[in-house]
């Protein structure tokens, strides 16, 4: 019996909703899968011939971080699909949905909302105003280094606690799936991680993005319509045969059975949409375009791909109700699903389409770990070569050679610090590192960078002190929720009883940054309210971005 430990592992890139109830432990090997190894194997070999490629166009920054503004709208769109649908969503969701069923779909629509914010709000201005990272953009008209400071400190934080749950999470997902040692699997995942950015910078990210985003559509399609034709394509027999089997019935088709309080569903809902708004590896994509129209376009296409793969995910949670709870092959001694109920997924994948496809979705499950870690690696090198290398330190006098070697030690040593917490934190509830991520995501980054883009009054002084604010809170609300004073401490009741602190946190950082701008007449102040217009008309025009033409 494998003990259920997988929630940690299917927050690797979402739901801080999940947190209370991730569970750590001990994971009983499994037996050795090796199609699953095999069809790895070949992804591998595949994607590190694109590294090579890749290694060879890698001729100057612009190309190591942002693919030298290449990549198409469509492509992109592909790869930030890829970056976000990770093993989480796709497993997490369906666990959610077979368990929980209509209030599954309140975390995809979540993460989904946060799309057209930035489509509509962000995509096009962070194109215009910047280059390698949005801290260009939340630098541009205020102190260059009080503010790198901050988004690359936010950033690096939000950077760390994704990394250590993607290894910890690797490791379990990869020692049930493929029966390897889970040593060996965090080893592995940190080596491809740094071999991928190290020698293929954004270029091969994006591809090994496209490429496992194609994969997880596919299979995921696929489960999609076996389970269809079970019921002869009726959705109307899908809903009405889950309700007959499933333990809560009718339950099952109404909304409250995850989140019941408002105060917690509204500060989720915040943490979904603006966090997403707010994750450093995500609003990079945007400058690997090459220019605002591109990366509107990015946009458009990645919310339909994630939008289309949230509604695959709500069709396998019900077909696993079907198909895998109704299956005794499935279970344990004791009746429950072997391995818990996250591995509904890849349960339904072995009766739907047998050992073969079984080792198709194992694979691609660890190679949507892989696309992750490059993307997360890709950014926190980025915020120390580019952001405090390059801009605080060398106050934008470095040379590229320079800043190309502080990229590749540093992409060494979050390899190598990736791997030595994966092993730190084998044992430990790791899980709240992701609901911190996107809490300071939502509460440190993002208005700091909607504001700066929006809002004249906007000082230097409102933007550090309402971001730490922010980001303070965060953390301090973090640790004393339920989430980890209880669930990690052992306390027996929290001192802050929400959960999620995006709604107190995010109310905090806009109003210390309001209030510490509008008090703020210095004379530096009033000439970055000065420069602001200059500002709006790039960010809404693209004259003078970098590769940009105008609209």
């Amino acid at each position: 019996m494998i003990l259920r430990f997988l929630m940690t592992a299917l927050l690797l890139a979402v739901s801080p909703a999940l947190l209370a109830d991730a569970i750590t432990g001990e994971v009983q090997k499994q037996a050795t899968n090796y199609t699953a190894i095999i069809m790895f194997v070949v992804f591998i070999v595949f994607t590190m011939g694109i590294t090579k490629w890749a290694a060879k166009r890698n001729t100057s920054t612009a190309d190591y971080y942002t693919a030298g503004g290449s990549i198409t709208g469509f492509q992109n769109g592909l790869a930030i699909a890829g970056d976000f649908m990770s093993a989480a969503s796709f497993l997490g969701i369906s666990a959610l949905v077979y368990t929980s069923g209509y209030d599954g779909l309140i975390y995809s629509i979540g993460f989904l909302v946060g799309w057209p914010i930035i489509l509509f709000l962000m995509a096009e201005r962070l194109r215009n105003l910047g280059k390698f990272t949005f801290s260009d953009v939340a630098s541009y008209r205020l102190g260059q280094t009080q503010i790198r400071l901050l988004s690359a400190f936010g950033s690096l934080i939000v950077v760390a606690f994704y990394l250590i749950a993607q290894m910890v999470g690797a490791g379990k997902l990869i020692q049930l799936l493929f029966g390897l040692d889970y040593y060996v699997a965090v080893v592995l995942v940190g080596v491809l991680m740094v071999m991928y950015v190290l020698f293929g910078g954004m270029l091969a990210t994006t591809w090994v993005q496209i490429i496992k985003a194609v994969l997880l559509l596919s299979g995921a399609s696929f489960m999609a319509i076996m389970v269809m034709k079970t019921v002869g394509f009726d959705f109307g027999s899908l809903f009405a045969e889950a309700v007959k089997i499933h333990e809560k019935g009718a339950q099952i088709m109404s909304p409250g059975g995850l989140v019941s309080d408002p105060i917690s569903a509204i500060s989720l809902g915040l943490a979904l949409m603006f966090g997403t708004a707010g994750l450093p590896h995500i609003l990079m994509r945007f400058f690997t375009v090459s220019d605002a129209k591109e990366a509107r376009k990015s946009v458009f296409y990645a919310t339909g791909f994630i939008g289309y793969f949230y509604i695959l995910t709500f069709i396998i949670g019900f077909g696993a109700i079907l198909l895998v709870s109704t299956n005794p092959d499935f279970k344990d001694v004791t009746g429950a699903i072997v391995g818990g109920t996250n591995m509904v997924a890849i349960h339904l994948a072995s009766a739907v389409g047998g050992n073969l496809f079984l080792g198709f979705i194992s694979a691609v499950a660890f190679a949507t770990i892989l696309a992750v870690v490059a993307g997360l690696t890709l950014a926190g090198a980025s915020a120390v070569s580019h952001d405090l290398y390059a801009c605080v330190i060398k106050q934008g006098k470095a040379r590229e050679e320079d800043e190309m070697r502080v990229t590749k030690l540093t992409t060494l040593t979050l390899g190598v610090v990736a791997i030595l917490l994966g092993i730190i934190f084998e044992k430990q509830n790791i899980a709240f590192m992701v609901g911190l991520a996107f809490s300071i995501a939502a509460s440190c980054n993002f208005p700091v960078l909607f504001l700066s883009m929006y809002w004249k009054g906007l000082s230097t002084r409102g933007a550090l002190f309402g971001g730490a604010l922010g980001l303070i809170t965060a953390l301090v609300l973090t640790i004393i929720s339920p989430t980890v004073w209880v669930d990690v401490f052992g306390y027996a009741e929290a001192i802050f009883p929400y959960k999620y602190p995006a709604l107190f946190s995010m109310v905090a950082a806009f109003v210390g940054i309001w209030f510490f701008s509008v008090t703020d007449n210095s004379k530096r102040a009033g000439e970055e309210r000065e420069r602001f217009f200059a500002q709006f008309v790039r960010s809404q025009t693209g004259l003078g971005a970098t590769g940009a033409v105008a609209h």
